[in-house]
């Protein structure tokens, strides 16, 4: 039997479920990640271990175990260098509580963002063969309110310069979405629509990360350069 109108006005639009639950899920675990994160070790960095686990058997289930090695190496040696980027950021001397926080909100800005936008103002499509959600609009709106936060974090913590960091968030942003792209680019590549259940209303754990995924790589490997323009 088909719902009445009634009962059809009552029940939530998918993509509000979606809305509700990606909130709900991020409640729940950002938390859990900041306090993990303002402790230090051991919390940090058991929480980190647990996320490489869960990332390589998501990755493993994604790619078809040895079916696709090729994949399965290069997600493997990936996931091994956005973890040593995330340690060595979180245990630099003095500096590494900040930068791991400060990494956190420009990705977590971008997200956001990029999602309130999108939803908000629609327009043409970023990458519809990748992913058909995503549009400009909503990249540059998290490409904005990245700057936003690299600006303020000047401003009121770290007294440096406010167009260096906050073009520095830019370019995380910029990084972040690329990342999440490629993710999108594999799961299209091998034909699913998640990297797996895990997070309500985000799918995998894989689709929750991969913008910081690529925004931690670029930001280790920035500071491993030496570029002292840097703002950790």
């Amino acid at each position: 039997m088909a719902p009445s109108p009634a009962d059809a006005a009552a029940a939530p639009s998918k993509p509000r479920r979606d809305l509700i639950l990606r909130i709900v899920s991020a409640l729940v675990l950002a938390p859990l990640v900041l306090l993990a994160t303002w402790h230090g070790f051991p919390f940090f960095d058991l929480l980190l271990a647990i996320g490489v686990v869960l990332a390589w058997r998501e990755w493993r289930l994604l790619v078809g175990g040895w079916r696709r090695p090729g994949l399965l190496l290069a997600g493997a040696a990936y996931i091994a260098i956005v973890a040593l980027s995330l340690l060595s950021l979180r245990h630099q001397p003095e500096t590494g509580l900040q930068a791991v926080l400060w990494l956190l909100a420009t990705v977590w800005a971008t997200d956001i963002f990029a999602y309130v936008a999108g939803r908000t103002l629609g327009g043409a499509k970023l990458a519809p063969r990748l992913s058909p959600k995503k549009t400009w609009s909503g990249a540059l709106g998290g490409l904005a309110a990245a700057i936003i936060v690299g600006a303020c974090t000047a401003w009121f913590v770290t007294g440096g310069s406010v167009i260096g960091i906050a073009m520095a968030g830019g370019l995380l942003s910029v990084v972040s979405q690329v990342g999440d792209l490629a993710e999108s680019a594999v799961k299209r590549h091998v034909g699913v629509k998640d990297s797996g259940r895990l997070i309500p209303g985000h799918g995998g754990l894989l689709d929750r990360i991969d913008a910081l995924m690529a925004a931690a790589v670029a930001m280790a490997a920035i500071r491993w350069a030496g570029d002292a323009r840097w703002p950790w």
